[in-house]
């Protein structure tokens, strides 16, 4: 086991969203370093370390959390949706019952909304980190925009803002520090790449790197939610992305940050990075 942590090193972590782009990554990281892990996402049937977890469903939350130590949140949709603060006290508070030690949380930056289920998590009394990040580089190769890409045009109802893509394995590499090893508990951590770049800046640099040509196009809010309609995705996101492209891409995130050097002492991971390494 890792040095650094007493009480928790022998219980497993709990990972919610265990199958996502962070929650995998940190069951992965967990493991590598000899920790036991317990998954937790909606779609999993329960088994030896796995569970079934959904966020609606608080009467489920007692049976994911019991006997684990420490807690790795990734909440879904995003913290920055309407009740995702009295979610995140509930659960502390049921995590609390469970007796779990620590709690890392995923946020994002610039959002008022995850910022409020940030202090829910402060307030109730655990050994807390907060891990705010920017946009990840996975989100081009993993999930909605992954098809776009692959098809060379990425379109998005924003403009040439400039964002500090970061690393989804940089993520996931603090977590497991934060989970594991004392140092980081009641600190707020603004994670983010090492560099600003605006997504037809980043289009170029994939295009560059890969062989094969990907553009940007910039479109209006409404052929953005009109196609999000055409390939079924729900009301409720479809409302999501609109607020996120609207309200998180006007400058507020166009800053880097040092903290993944600080807390990993090596630089973060670029984009040319990801690339380097095998783009999908």
């Amino acid at each position: 086991m890792t040095t650094g942590a007493t009480t928790l090193d022998q219980l497993p972590v709990l990972v919610t969203g265990g199958t996502g782009k962070t929650g995998r990554r940190v069951a992965a990281g967990l493991r590598a370093r000899g920790w036991p892990v317990r998954i937790a996402a909606r779609s999993l049937a329960p088994a030896a370390d796995a569970v079934r977890f959904d966020w609606a469903d608080r009467d489920g939350w007692p049976a994911a959390l019991d006997g684990v130590g420490a807690v790795y949140v990734a909440y879904a949709p995003d913290l920055a949706v309407p009740g995702a603060a009295d979610d995140i006290t509930a659960f502390a508070a049921a995590a609390r019952a469970a007796g779990v030690g620590r709690i890392v949380m995923l946020s994002g930056r610039g959002e008022p909304g995850a910022e409020a289920a940030e202090r829910a998590l402060a307030a109730a009394g655990f050994d807390w980190t907060v891990l705010r990040a920017s946009w990840f580089v996975q989100n081009f190769t993993e999930g909605l925009l992954a098809e776009a890409l692959a098809a060379g045009e990425l379109a998005l109802p924003v403009g040439d803002v400039p964002e500090p893509f970061i690393d989804a394995d940089d993520i996931a590499e603090i977590a497991v520090k934060a989970l594991t090893e004392d140092g980081l508990g009641g600190r707020i951590l603004e994670l983010t790449g090492p560099r600003l770049l605006s997504f037809a800046a980043a289009m170029a640099e994939i295009s560059r790197l890969t062989g094969r040509p990907v553009t940007y196009r910039q479109i209006p809010m409404a052929d953005f939610l009109a196609g999000l309609q055409a390939q079924g995705v729900p009301d409720d996101m479809r409302d999501f992305l609109a607020w996120l492209f609207t309200t998180l891409f006007d400058g507020r995130n166009s800053a880097t940050t040092p903290t993944v050097t600080e807390v990993l002492g090596r630089p973060a991971r670029d984009i040319t990075d990801r690339a380097a390494a095998g783009w999908p």
